[in-house]
């Protein structure tokens, strides 16, 4: 009996059935975030790189500087990684083969490009607004700007996204989608609260004015961030009443926008009787949102355990969002990626016990939720990872390509 089989008969011992866990979590797509590669620099504005709301540190070598270079450094990613895959992609990654043109005149044609690659390797497409990193991000406000020359400009630039959003849908006999983030808020204590919130709700109701067939809309919230500590515009309760009442929105959970004792884990259940559709950000904060790699920790396999238990995996929506560039990027995106398909395998393999719970029997709860912790999972994910076709261990692959690829970018 080889590992794989005696694994599989423990499991069988507690009712898994292994089989269908493995075949339920390679049909499940992870939205990769294209942003890793590159430090969220984009090519709109490749000597600005990130600021004006975000910030990326570190300065490890062999940084994709170009849309051939991060293709190549994603898809070098993706052959170690099981499962299926979408890229998520920002605004800012628009590919400019006739001229360069600012984020409110984008049109599909930028992205056509990336939309090649997705069918060229079966993936499929998120897409993002980019308000950050730019100059008409005044005083740190965007959409809740006083000043209507700047709403306007992001206004039509989210406008537009929604607009490439629907036509990368069509062009992928799919649904994408359109999550929008800004960093709007104040750094020190405001001395008016709801006025910016009511403009960013007006900004939001021009925005979403018209529904598109193959958009999921989503907004996300964030509690705070570098230069907008005691005040942020788009706070979890503003954008959870926005989309409860506002059909067709949804409030995304990005898990390093709460307060550190917060966990998305608890509040994916909260949000399954009242949306037919979640969207998820995993990530992983440091003591506040500092987008550090994902790795297979307690809150990671308990936001897996609340999908699957709660047969949730038709309608969370989960990508990830991190990015550091102190560390070998392509290792970064394996590490993390690999982390969220072990994690949803792992909660696949986990035994049922909600009968238990309904009959009040509290100490099989416990001791099985126990036991179940030291079943020879790794058996499994090597099984798995092996049908998939990529390596168990895979770590000298990307230290090869580093040494071939990334080095030679001085």
């Amino acid at each position: 009996m080889t590992r794989f089989e005696s694994a599989k008969e423990c499991y069988r011992a507690v009712g898994v059935d292994v089989e269908k866990a493995m075949q339920t979590a390679a049909n499940k797509a992870i939205s990769i975030h294209c942003w890793q590669g590159d430090d969220v620099v984009g090519f709109d504005n490749p000597q600005g790189g990130a600021g004006n709301g975000i910030q990326t540190t570190g300065n490890y070598p062999g940084r994709a500087r170009s849309f051939e270079e991060l293709k190549a450094d994603f898809l070098k990613a993706c052959s170690l990684i099981p499962g299926r895959k979408r890229i998520n992609l920002h605004a800012c990654y628009a590919v400019f083969s006739d001229g360069w043109v600012d984020r409110d005149k984008l049109e599909y044609k930028h992205f056509a490009p990336w939309v090649a690659f997705a069918k060229a390797h079966g993936f499929g497409i998120d897409f993002n607004p980019t308000v950050f990193s730019h100059p008409m991000m005044m005083d740190g406000l965007s959409l809740s700007s006083p000043h209507k020359d700047v709403r306007e400009f992001w206004i039509r630039h989210c406008i537009r996204c929604r607009e490439i959003a629907q036509k990368i849908g069509e062009e992928l006999e799919d649904t994408v989608l359109c999550n929008l983030w800004i960093p709007d808020g104040y750094k020190d204590i405001p001395s008016d609260r709801l006025t910016p919130r009511l403009r960013l709700k007006e900004s939001l109701d021009r925005i979403f004015e018209v529904p598109l067939p193959n958009v999921i809309d989503s907004v996300e919230s964030k509690v705070f961030a570098v230069g907008v500590e005691s005040y942020t515009v788009g706070s979890n309760e503003f954008y959870m009443s926005y989309a409860a009442t506002h059909k067709g929105i949804y409030n995304l959970l990005d898990n390093g926008h709460y307060h550190p004792t917060e966990v998305v884990s608890d509040k994916i259940p909260a949000l399954l009787p009242f949306f037919d559709k979640i969207p998820l950000h995993v990530t992983r904060g440091v003591r506040w949102d500092s987008d550090h790699v994902v790795i297979f920790d307690d809150e990671l396999r308990e936001i897996m355990k609340e999908i699957v238990r709660n047969d949730a995996l038709d309608k969370v929506l989960i990508g990830l969002d991190f990015f550091d560039a102190s560390i070998n990027r392509v290792a970064a995106w394996v590490i993390g990626t690999r982390n969220a398909q072990k994690a949803l395998l792992w909660a696949l393999l986990q035994p049922d016990l909600k009968q238990a719970q309904d009959d009040g029997d509290f100490t099989y709860r416990l001791a099985m939720m126990e036991e179940a912790k030291t079943l020879p999972f790794g058996d499994i994910w090597e099984e798995y990872c092996s049908r998939q076709q990529v390596p168990v261990v895979w770590y000298d692959r990307v230290k090869e390509y580093e040494k071939t690829v990334l080095e030679e970018r001085k």
